[in-house]
């Protein structure tokens, strides 16, 4: 989740959307220098300031950094400017692999999810959609320690008043024995657990549904459900409602798309809209506002107060959709095509994690020094992208991973063929000019057409600089340069 100016919710990132377009990319800045000095003066004056009021003095002090870590800093102030378009942001978040992911959760779970529909009246779907979206099921739940995050926050830069509440609320989560200290940990700006709860949010609705005492929403998927289950039932969420439904435009019809102005359903179905399939109109919602996430020319939806609800949980309609449509694909069991009835209006869709990672794994096969093979395409990623685009003669040389590029890296490769560790294609791709490390390696190096596992080869070398390939254990290809006398 993301905080907005009004929220005391988690957030991934603060000024960084996952949504909408652009094709550049900023330099991520340098991570600041911070005294300190300076950091331990401001932890002493915290100390004894009203946020930290009911901190005893032994929790302060047992959990107090001995720095800060710039890396957070850095964080707060990067504001990329290539963000996603709704159709990549969706076929990220909601692909074949989260959907069987769920299907799992929804029957390992099933009877704790009933008990948590009987006690909140929250549908167990949309719960596990919020779990799918935040944390993929519990599998990424952000490994930086929040005490030196937060402290690091509330001591430098912008909103420390807002982070040092934060901070002061974390250490009461330990203070009071629901989660071990050595499982605080979550994203850069503090948001943890399996459904990626802030401090101020913890403290205000997790609950204790296991029984055991705890409110442990890092190690306890009762407690994380339920907990979420909670915080829609505290927003509004109606119970037997849907979120809304993808409906199908009359034609020559045109509006904004407004969610906030709601009409009853009977206005909607006066102006001739019908579900995405042909069919009537449902009086399932008390009221509902119109979503048109890319305009007139995409998906179209009626969406209710549920749908506020799942949005109040990260203000992003795109967020809000990923959990929607997340819910129902679990719901329906159907992990077969994931995507709306209307096609998005464009003619290069997004991709799925699977096609991420072979495209990842295409470029570290042309000596792209992108790190790890994980489906995220980050910065590093996008670059290589870039480079490759270009060194090709590919325009827009954009940075974007989609289908268009998939085929293009990928070739005539089938997805089944692509094994991770080893090359996508018979031959090596060429890296892309401007890539300095795939220069050296190409120049120097004679990359074979398949890896095997034994040692990796003797380095190359050119000057006092040498880079060898490494694969890692899990299959992942590497480049790794190794300097002479180091």
């Amino acid at each position: 989740m993301r905080l907005t100016p009004f929220s005391t919710l988690s957030l991934l990132s603060i000024a960084v959307g996952l949504s909408f377009a652009s094709t550049a990319q900023a330099a991520r800045p340098e991570a600041p220098n911070l005294s300190n000095a300076e950091f331990q003066q401001c932890l002493d004056g915290l100390k004894n300031s009203s946020k930290f009021r009911g901190v005893d003095s032994f929790t302060f002090n047992n959990y107090r950094p001995t720095q800060p870590d710039p890396s957070v800093i850095q964080s707060l102030n990067y504001q990329p400017e290539f963000q996603k378009d709704v159709w990549d942001y969706l076929s990220v978040l909601v692909d074949k692999e989260r959907v069987e992911d769920g299907i799992r959760a929804k029957r390992q779970w099933s009877d704790t999810l009933r008990q948590i529909e009987s006690r909140y009246g929250v549908k167990a779907e949309h719960v596990l959609g919020v779990w799918g979206v935040e944390s993929n099921f519990g599998q990424t739940l952000g490994t930086k320690p929040l005490f030196e995050s937060l402290a690091t926050l509330s001591c430098f830069d912008r909103r420390q008043s807002y982070f040092q509440g934060e901070y002061a609320n974390a250490l009461k989560i330990v203070q009071n024995g629901d989660i071990a200290p050595s499982d605080m940990t979550g994203s850069w700006a503090g948001a943890f657990g399996q459904t990626q709860f802030m401090p101020s949010t913890f403290l205000e609705l997790a609950v204790d549904f296991d029984g055991d005492g705890r409110r442990d929403l890092v190690n306890s998927v009762p407690d994380a459900l339920a907990s979420t289950a909670n915080f829609l039932d505290n927003r509004g969420y109606r119970t037997g409602e849907p979120w809304g439904y993808e409906v199908k435009l009359p034609d020559g019809f045109w509006a904004a798309s407004n969610r906030k102005n709601k009409k009853s359903i009977s206005h909607w179905r006066n102006q001739g809209l019908t579900l995405a399939n042909g069919g009537s109109l449902p009086s399932d919602l008390s009221s509902a506002g119109l979503l048109l996430p890319a305009g007139i020319d995409g998906p179209a939806f009626l969406v209710g107060k549920n749908f506020e609800t799942f949005y109040s949980y990260n203000a992003s309609e795109n967020y809000a959709l990923a959990i929607a449509h997340l819910s129902d694909l679990i719901t329906y069991e159907d992990s077969s095509k994931t995507d709306f009835v209307t096609a998005w209006p464009t003619n290069d869709p997004g991709i799925s994690r699977q096609q991420s990672k072979e495209i990842q794994q295409a470029l570290l096969n042309a000596g792209y020094d992108i790190g790890g093979v994980d489906g995220i395409i980050g910065d590093n990623t996008r670059t290589a992208i870039q480079q490759y685009q270009t060194s090709k003669g590919i325009f827009p040389a954009d940075g974007r991973a989609g289908q268009t590029f998939y085929r293009a890296i990928i070739g005539n490769a089938a997805p089944s063929q692509v094994q991770y560790g080893q090359p996508a294609n018979s031959q090596p791709l060429n890296p892309a000019s401007a890539d300095r490390m795939g220069q050296l390696i190409q120049q120097q190096t004679t990359i074979p057409n398949s890896y095997s596992t034994q040692p990796a080869a003797q380095p190359s070398t050119t000057g006092n600089t040498r880079y060898r390939r490494v694969t890692d254990a899990d299959g992942t290809i590497k480049l790794v340069r190794v300097d002479e006398g180091s």
